[in-house]
Formats: C-alpha cells, sequence, structure tokens
C-alpha cells in the first residue's frame, strides 16, 4: 500500500570541534571537526501531490529556489525521474544562522521523506550524493550521530557514540553569515586550533572531560560575534565541562555531565537570551518517525 504522508525528524548539529587546516581548490576551507547530532529537530510532514510546494509556518526564512528544502525535492525529482510532486510542511526548531545546520536538516530530512513516501529505495551513499549537491554539512544531516568531518563536511567517518551528556544550546540575538565568517577568519586567522585527533580518541575512550578538554573552534576568534564571551562566562559559572561556538555561529553551547547542572545553566540563560534549548546526543540522522 503507498503511503500518502510521511513525518520525518532531522536532527540539528553541534561542532565538538572545527579546525581550519588549509586551503581547497576553488577557494574552499579544508575543514577538519568532530560533529554531533542532537536532540533539537526539525519536523517534516511530506504528502503525495501533484505539484511542488513548501511551507514553513512561523519562520522567515525565504521559500524559494535557494532553500535548501526546495532544492533537495528538485534534486531527488531529476536524479529518480520521478514525476510527480510533494506538499511539504516544516516546522522548524532550529534557530537560523545559527551555525547548526538547520537548513541542511531540512533537506535531509526531504531526501529521506520522499525516498519513503515514493519507495525509491535510494542507498545511503546515493542520498549523501545528492545531500552533497545541495550543501557541505547535508551528508552528515542525514548520517548523524557522531563523525569525524573533513574537506568541506563531504568526507565523514562515522565514531561511537558520544560519552552521556548533556548540551545547553544558547542562540544570540544576532546571527552569523557562514561566508562572512571564514572571510573574516582569512583576515585575522585564529589564535586557537583543537586537537580533532585528541578529541575522536577521547569519544572512542568514552572520556568525557577529555573530550571537552579537547574541545575548540577556530572560527570563534574572528566570527564577529560580540554575545560569545558573556554566554560562554553564564554557561561555565553554572558548572559546563566546556564552552564553545558552533560551526560558524552564532549560537554557543556548553557541555554538562548531569542534568540538574544543565536545566539550572539553561533556566539562568533563559533569563537573558530568547532561545535557549536543553538537548542530549542524538545517535541517528534524518529518518522517518512514522
Amino acid at each position: 500500500m503507498q503511503k500518502k504522508t510521511v513525518t520525518v525528524l532531522a536532527p540539528a548539529k553541534l561542532n565538538l570541534s572545527l579546525d581550519v587546516v588549509g586551503t581547497l581548490p576553488g577557494g574552499y576551507h579544508d575543514l577538519d571537526m568532530v560533529m554531533h547530532a542532537i536532540t533539537l529537530h526539525e519536523t517534516l510532514v511530506l504528502r503525495r501531490s501533484r505539484y511542488l510546494n513548501v511551507r514553513m509556518p512561523g519562520s522567515f526564512v525565504p521559500v524559494n529556489e535557494k532553500n535548501t528544502a526546495v532544492k533537495a525535492a528538485l534534486a531527488f525529482f531529476h536524479y529518480t525521474g520521478l514525476l510527480a510532486g510533494v506538499d511539504i510542511t516544516i516546522h522548524k526548531q532550529v534557530p537560523v544562522r545559527a551555525g547548526m545546520a538547520g537548513g541542511s536538516a531540512d533537506a535531509a530530512g526531504v531526501l529521506v521523506g520522499m525516498n519513503e513516501l515514493y519507495g525509491a529505495r535510494l542507498s545511503m551513499s546515493e542520498l549523501c550524493a545528492l545531500g552533497a549537491s545541495i550543501g557541505a554539512d547535508v551528508p552528515f544531516a542525514l548520517m548523524g550521530g557522531t563523525c569525524r568531518v573533513k574537506g568541506v563536511g563531504d568526507l565523514l567517518k562515522p565514531l561511537p557514540p558520544c560519552p552521556d551528556c548533556f548540551f545547553v544550546v544558547v542562540m544570540p540575538s544576532v546571527g552569523i553569515s557562514t561566508p562572512e565568517a571564514f572571510q573574516r577568519y582569512d583576515r585575522m586567522g585564529s589564535p586557537l586550533h583543537p586537537d580533532c585527533d585528541r578529541q575522536e580518541a577521547a569519544i572512542r575512550a568514552g572520556d568525557l572531560p577529555g573530550l571537552c578538554a579537547a574541545a575548540g573552534n577556530a572560527l570563534e576568534h574572528c566570527s564577529g560575534a560580540t554575545e560569545t564571551p558573556a554566554i560562554r562566562a553564564l554557561l561555565d559559572e553554572h558548572g559546563a565541562l566546556t564552552s564553545l561556538m558552533t560551526g560558524s555561529g552564532a549560537a554557543v553551547f556548553g557541555v554538562f555531565d548531569a542534568e540538574d547542572k544543565a536545566q539550572a545553566a539553561a533556566e539562568a540563560l533563559r533569563a537573558r537570551y530568547k532561545q535557549v534549548y536543553l538537548a542530549r546526543p542524538d545517535r541517528g540522522g534524518a529518518r522517518v518517525s512514522q
């Protein structure tokens, strides 16, 4: 029996570390990162339709040909040759311009949802190849869990699950443009280059303090996000094992080893910031929920 509706959960991501290790052909930055999916999800509802229609109720993200969900739907139809449409409603929870790959999660959710809705049976490799044509973080959004990620985000090595912990994620009042963040890095450089090998070893050993000791983000110094130091200070005051900016910013997060500490930190940050989230590691990527 053909499905008429599919619901998909697509997790956001955090960078437990991010280093810029060089420049690739075409001017792209060569990255070395450890990325983790978290239990903050975009929820997508896909329905069979004769037309392509994408809605994001309550979101100011433009729905046009540059939207990652639209790109994903068109890429899926082009690859499979299906002459069909789809009606997509995306209930956004992930902050925008946050460095948490919300747009990539949307694209991954569309690919997974359409694969299920139309019974296309595309493999994860095929989905990741399609995803890479849409955006650098889409393959990770499909894979999820914990990964060592290199290149522009296209080289993924799955790692064991992150040691159990809690994340408090804070979105400042102003977001950051990824191209602008890298332009500032090119001008300013960074004094911080985290040891991703050391962090990977800590994850494999189940060593949360070691993971946190190796955390860092080479883009944080040049991000231009003026609220980052104050947010980090508050997270640290409330017992975070480490705190740092994720991706190219602007969201900042702290890692906690106990739920009560994380909840207390979240409450304290909510007194100052509108968007504060309490999350845990998510072992999967975008997936059908029903």
